[in-house]
């Protein structure tokens, strides 16, 4: 019984159809340009693209409202003028204070 199994497995195998299936299948799977592989680093890629796009897309209406609100409103472009870019009224002082903590303290 199981020598007849192995006998019509190996038949099976010497059959050209079934070879060219194979040498097909083998093909498109690890050769031909466009592999499984391939495949998987492109979809892989495109998803990374999509984020970014969306975070530009954010990043451009967030620009946008901005620049709708630096037009229409002095304060706002005031403080927007103080907070990035550290500007002052003649007589003032500005002090920059930065938050650098660490968890755990440098050792020597």
């Amino acid at each position: 019984m199981r020598n007849q199994r192995f006998k019509n497995m190996f038949n099976l195998l010497k059959n050209k159809y079934t070879i060219t299936i194979i040498a097909m299948m083998a093909w498109l799977l690890f050769f031909d340009r466009y592999d499984f592989i391939t495949q998987y680093k492109t979809v892989k890629e495109l998803k990374k693209l999509e984020e970014e796009k969306q975070y530009y897309v954010d990043e451009i209406a967030k620009n946008e409202r901005d620049l709708k609100l630096l037009k229409e409103d002095s304060v706002y472009l005031e403080r927007f003028a103080r907070e990035k870019y550290l500007m002052k009224q003649p007589g003032e002082d500005v002090f920059i204070i930065s938050d650098n903590r660490t968890s755990e303290p440098s050792s020597k």
